[in-house]
């Protein structure tokens, strides 16, 4: 016997509906277009929102919302937007007395400093509340304690 007649070439793989076992009927889960019907869709009734723009009067309104994250105020110039004048701004400091000024002039005057060193602090930056204020619009917008 030759090679070729030991080995026959086996015939195509069955489909799976021959592998399984059984056939299924189940309808197609995608329209297949029919006799009349184009492939390219046209014809079929798609829902109002799949395919098919908006009508014309029902507009879309859009709007855009901005979220600030808090802006937290130390002794140091801060870049921000002003909320009152809605400009991209670094603020102004201005420094005022406060209870850690007090505090130490008190703390002073506790040490025997009464002929004027204990309003040393008073000249002390570090020591000072800090108000920042809009450059621009010259509002208010946050201050720190030191206290």
């Amino acid at each position: 016997m030759s090679a070729a007649s030991a080995n026959p070439i086996p015939s195509a793989p069955p489909s799976y509906d021959e592998a399984v076992g059984f056939n299924v009927n189940y309808p197609h889960p995608y329209p297949i277009p029919g006799p009349g019907q184009k492939p390219d869709g046209k014809g079929t009734n798609l829902p109002p929102h799949m395919g098919q723009p908006p009508p014309a009067n029902n507009p879309i309104t859009v709007q855009t919302v901005y979220v600030q994250q808090p802006v937290m105020f130390y002794d140091r110039p801060v870049q921000m937007r002003c909320p009152s004048c809605n400009q991209v701004i670094v603020t102004r400091l201005s420094y005022d007395s406060g209870a850690l000024t007090w505090l130490s002039c008190g703390g002073l005057c506790l040490l025997g400093c009464i002929a004027g060193c204990c309003l040393i602090p008073f000249c002390i930056d570090a020591l000072k509340d800090v108000d920042h204020t809009c450059p621009k619009c010259s509002a208010l917008v946050g201050s720190y304690k030191r206290l």
